[in-house]
């Protein structure tokens, strides 16, 4: 059983970015589980009770032994006290888990067929398919004096309750990435383009991180 806790924007070359937090339907499609047995474990739903009809959802992940990653917009899902460290420069935020079995990683490679996990209605674990369409893509920075994001972008029909969940490679299953945001009406066929950071940058971000909290 994966452990559990239980929109705001951002400029992207002169468009609006979506961050993506749940809160109404469904995005995705319902899923029959994940492809690679440890990211079953190393999954995290996250969830927030808002009023009797209304529910907040996103996801993470387990990234090494004990310790958790999700997007930075969904803090409010964490428990302070689990916080470990929060990215300045990337919507990235690391805490503490009961996890000590992170799932495969791999590098995302362009053309790449991948699926994107999230959450949906009723903490229901939902998917989407799409294809890898850039690696080498640059957002505005979070600050003026943050540096700007590279972000991998893929094609899917993902959308609120993804936040924070991983984007795997559809025939390994390896993690190639964690998702943060969306355009609609920006893929080749026009629908929607999905914003996400590759596992090399969020691992490096995160020992960046760690180093600098564990400093007297």
């Amino acid at each position: 059983m994966p452990e559990k806790f239980a929109f705001r924007r951002v400029l992207c070359s002169g468009v609006v970015l979506s961050l993506i937090v749940f809160a109404g339907c469904s995005a995705g499609r319902p899923s029959n589980g994940f492809i690679e047995p440890r990211l079953t474990a190393a999954y995290i739903p996250l969830s927030e009770r808002e009023a009797l009809v209304l529910n907040h959802w996103a996801a993470a992940f387990a990234i090494a032994p004990n310790i958790g990653v999700t997007n930075d917009h969904n803090v409010r899902f964490i428990p302070s006290a689990s916080v470990l460290a929060r990215s300045r420069d990337y919507d990235l935020l690391f805490f503490r888990t009961g996890n000590r079995n992170p799932p495969a990683l791999a590098q995302p490679e362009a053309g790449e067929q991948v699926i994107a996990y999230g959450q949906g209605a009723g903490d229901e674990l939902r998917e989407a398919r799409g294809t890898v369409a850039s690696l080498d893509e640059y957002v505005r920075p979070r600050c003026d004096s943050c540096r700007a994001q590279r972000v991998m972008i893929f094609d899917a029909s993902a959308g609120g309750g993804f936040s924070g969940g991983p984007v795997v490679d559809a025939q390994s299953g390896a993690v190639v990435g964690i998702t943060f945001g969306y355009l609609d009406g920006k893929a080749a066929d026009g629908g929607r383009r999905m914003y996400a950071y590759d596992m090399d940058l969020v691992m490096a971000e995160m020992h960046r991180l760690m180093v600098v909290t564990q400093m007297p």
